[in-house]
């Protein structure tokens, strides 16, 4: 089973069936990509000679990254805060153009337009 997430992970990573003899063992199916869903681009091959533990142990490290990596692309793409990057020259201009003065947009300045433009008498 290859798991990606954590709590998916039931405790057995790779259930094979003990060999009973030497012959088997090279026929027995290595765990591979089709053993569980994996995201897109992304193959995952055991080493046949790993052991459970081994197998486990490269599961859940390759599983814990995947979720690190997801949850930080969530995390990226909530972060739709809005900014004043390259629009507090263009929000004076207006003030300036309406009102008659300068003035000097702070950072801190709410980002909503109606917002910033009553307090336009603070910046």
């Amino acid at each position: 089973m290859t798991a990606q997430h954590p709590d998916a992970e039931t405790g057995d990573a790779v259930t094979q069936a003990p060999a009973e003899d030497d012959s088997s063992e090279a026929n027995s199916p290595s765990p591979s990509a089709s053993d569980g869903p994996l995201p897109s681009g992304v193959a995952l091959e055991l080493p046949a000679n790993a052991d459970d533990e081994e197998a486990a142990a490269i599961v859940a490290a390759i599983g814990a990254h995947l979720h690190d990596q997801a949850q930080a692309a969530a995390a990226a793409a909530a972060q739709t805060e809005e900014t004043w990057e390259g629009k507090r020259w263009s929000f004076a201009g207006r003030v300036r153009a309406q009102q008659g003065t300068d003035v000097r947009v702070p950072k801190s300045a709410p980002t909503d337009a109606w917002t910033a433009a009553g307090r336009t008498d603070r910046f």
